[in-house]
């Protein structure tokens, strides 16, 4: 004897595991967490310039004895003097990059403006440059110059892309 019997299908299990989903997603927190540090950009400090003497004028107002210009041209042309240019304490001269260069000169001329400073009274003052990178220097030479800044322990220094008259006529005759 036969008995009808319905054939009843198995139920299948409809869980899902997501084990794996979660480790996944952990990983692509991690790497672009990663990946945001790394694309940050890399800055180098120029002080806070906070060092100033006082609200008064004269007395903020910069000593042509303590300033350095460096000029940057193509071809990694340098040019320095000291003070003003139409009266320099230290007159247009060329200068190359590399210790024996600029970094030789920037110690130097430190040193003189800390014992110019110290007869004035102030022995911490140091030199204040000034980088004056050309339209037609490099990227390259701009970070050279900031790196014998780091060097050499000046900290007093900034960037004007400003050139007067007559120093363009300098950077044009050398």
């Amino acid at each position: 004897m036969e008995i009808n019997r319905k054939v009843r299908s198995r139920k299948l299990n409809n869980k899902v595991d997501l084990t794996a989903m979660v480790s996944i997603s952990f990983l692509l927190i991690i790497f672009f967490m990663v990946a945001t540090e790394l694309a940050k950009p890399k800055i180098m400090n120029f002080g806070d310039g906070d060092r100033g003497c006082g609200p008064e004028p004269v007395c903020n107002r910069p000593d042509e004895n303590r300033i350095l210009t460096v000029l940057l041209d193509d071809n990694d042309k340098m040019i320095t003097y000291m003070g003003l240019l139409f009266a320099p304490v230290q007159n247009p001269k060329e200068v190359y990059y590399g210790k024996d260069g600029i970094r030789k000169e920037l110690l130097v001329i430190d040193k003189k403006v800390h014992e110019y400073s110290a007869g004035m009274g102030r022995p911490e003052i140091g030199v204040t440059v000034i980088i004056k990178p050309s339209k037609k220097s490099n990227y390259g030479n701009l970070v050279d110059i900031l790196d014998e800044m780091k060097i050499t322990g000046i900290n007093s220094y900034a960037i004007e892309d400003y050139y007067t008259p007559e120093e363009a006529k300098l950077l044009a005759s050398n």
